[in-house]
């Protein structure tokens, strides 16, 4: 089968740093469905991956979590789908990817692909949507179908992937949401999404939200830089307010002070905890996705797709990778079919 991968780690600039190779098509497990891959998306967590160190690898390691697809064959106990169905999903960080035409998923963690979009469409959703729900809803403990009105959520890296959809599932909840965006074509992008207000997060962010009439906000998500902000974000949470985290801090981070006095809960996130520890309610994912694909066939949520750069295959996922370690595109990059 054709697939994208890579056998040293090298910069994204050098045109062996990601390969068209042919493969094995694997064969399903048990609970595993083999899906032909019509699309998929690039996240950061790829970029990661795929960054410059030592060492190689004696097969080629293929890269990539999104995607969406056609159920090709299913193992002998899965229930949840069968061959011919459309699907999406954000994959497992501990199996190969979704740069190949054929990929192996766990049923328990692909959803139905939402019937009103296409495949590139599909294949922009699942990680970033599976990262801002469990984000909210499992690790803050927020309820997606209840009373959220007059709480006000901070997102700091609203025009990114996650970001995107943070704003919008907060936004159906019924929170006040601001973003924070540095340009004016990602301040758009974020009140495309629904954000109602937008602050530049290259100044004070206090002062911003008390010209906006916020004092404090009850919960916040920093999606950008967790030392950065740590210290803003602590003065500006309400006491037994909610920070939600996914990116590591590059030094120690003092959790006392105003996160102490507050009571102020500090919550990570990994989407690939469930997959890669096979936790016992890994059918969640399967369930969010499946619930998210409703609100997007009933016109409540959109993609977060803003361009698809071409059919899969290496030369295309380089720019893809470029743009994301450029650090500024806006909403999710995909490709589509094959060459």
């Amino acid at each position: 089968m054709k697939a994208v991968g890579l056998t040293r780690y090298l910069p994204i600039d050098d045109p062996e740093a990601l390969l068209d190779v042919e493969l094995p098509t694997p064969a399903p497990g048990p609970h595993d469905l083999l899906v032909r891959v019509e699309a998929v998306s690039v996240n950061p967590i790829d970029t990661k991956l795929r960054a410059p160190r030592e060492g190689s690898e004696a097969q080629p390691r293929v890269l990539g979590f999104d995607a969406a697809g056609v159920v090709e064959a299913v193992g002998s106990a899965v229930a949840l789908f069968q061959p011919g169905d459309e699907v999406y999903y954000a994959g497992d960080i501990t199996r190969p990817g979704s740069n190949a035409r054929y990929q192996l998923v766990d049923e328990h963690i692909a959803g139905d692909r939402p019937i009103t979009l296409d495949f590139a469409e599909a294949a922009a959703l699942p990680l970033t949507t599976l990262t801002a729900w469990e984000l909210l809803f499992e690790r803050m403990r927020y309820d997606f179908d209840g009373d959220n009105a007059g709480r006000r959520l901070l997102v700091v890296g609203g025009a990114g992937g996650v970001g995107s959809m943070a704003i919008q599932l907060a936004r159906h909840a019924g929170f006040t949401v601001v973003a924070t965006a540095s340009r004016p074509e990602s301040a758009e992008w974020c009140r495309r999404m629904g954000a109602h207000e937008v602050v530049d997060p290259r100044q004070p962010l206090g002062p911003q939200l008390q010209a906006l009439g916020i004092a404090e906000v009850e919960a916040a998500v920093n999606l950008a830089d967790t030392d950065r902000y740590w210290e803003e974000l602590g003065r500006l949470l309400a006491p037994q307010g909610h920070l939600g985290l996914i990116v590591e801090p590059k030094g120690p981070l003092h959790i006392g002070g105003d996160y102490k006095a507050k009571a102020i809960g500090i919550h990570w996130e990994t989407m690939f905890t469930r997959p890669r520890f096979r936790t016992a309610d890994m059918i969640c994912q399967h369930r969010i996705l499946n619930r998210v694909g409703s609100l997007v066939e009933a016109g409540e949520l959109k993609t977060t797709l803003a361009e698809v750069l071409g059919p899969i295959n290496a030369a295309n996922l380089r720019e893809a990778h470029r743009r994301l370690e450029s650090g500024r595109t806006i909403g999710k990059l995909a490709l589509a079919g094959w060459d």
